[in-house]
């Protein structure tokens, strides 16, 4: 499939977000997935300001990508981080570099350990606000060319408009119960992920992949079947076993 036909797939993905009922996890999820797939990146993370303004990891395109930021955040450093508190994109940051690993010593160093040695951080505004951040990660060295960072910001424009997705947000509460939401599905999938992972003795990306498939192929939002399986009210044989890698 080419490049112009994945594009006009995730407009159209994001089109479909805004009627009716959808799943913003879901569809975040598949957006970093997109995001490696049309630009020149390897790994790619969704990051949104709580109530108080706090990073967390709402989405990524794999396991390896959460877990860096995930490490940025608790040592509140790094691209996505500083993008967030400037809302300027950041992007060609090269992580082999003595500067930045200097000022980012602990993230350019976990970046490294699991194979990055790019990044590039791009803003996710609303109304002049930064509401999160969409971050990309290489494997190899090279700065992103001009048209991949103009999709970059698109597609992260893309994501902001899924998460407000209300016809209108003039109330202030309102937009901040959005992000909340979002966030909190995002903690219920974290959970539905361990509790799977450690039942299956699997990679928490194996665990998420059986969970997702099987919401998937019966038609439920990935949140609430995080949830069921979270509390225990969820029989987890009814998910088929994936094959250990």
């Amino acid at each position: 499939m080419t490049r112009v036909q994945r594009l006009t797939e995730v407009f159209v993905e994001v089109a479909n977000s805004l009627t009716g009922d959808f799943g913003v996890i879901e569809f975040l999820q598949q957006l970093c997935e997109r995001c490696v797939e049309l630009l020149d990146v390897d790994a790619a993370g969704i990051l949104l300001a709580d109530q108080r303004d706090r990073l967390m990891t709402i989405a990524a395109s794999d396991e390896r990508t959460h877990v860096l930021e995930l490490f940025a955040l608790q040592h509140d450093q790094g691209p996505c981080v500083d993008c967030h508190r400037t809302g300027t994109a950041r992007v060609g940051i090269d992580l082999t570099d003595l500067k930045v690993a200097s000022e980012w010593q602990a993230f350019a160093t976990q970046a490294r350990e699991v194979g990055f040695v790019a990044a590039n951080a791009i803003p996710m505004r609303r109304r002049g606000r930064v509401i999160g951040t969409l971050g990309l990660f290489q494997s190899t060295p090279g700065r992103l060319s001009a048209d991949d960072i103009l999709l970059a910001q698109a597609l992260a424009d893309v994501a902001t408009v899924a998460i407000l997705q209300q016809r209108t947000l003039e109330d202030s509460e309102t937009e901040r119960g959005q992000l909340q939401s979002a966030l909190t599905s995002r903690i219920a999938v974290e959970q539905a992920k361990g509790v799977l992972s450690e039942r299956w003795q699997l990679p928490l990306d194996d665990a998420f992949t059986a969970f997702r498939t099987y919401a998937r192929a019966h038609r439920l939002r990935l949140a609430e079947l995080a949830g069921e399986i979270a509390s225990g009210q969820f029989d987890t044989d009814r998910i088929p076993h994936p094959d250990a890698r």
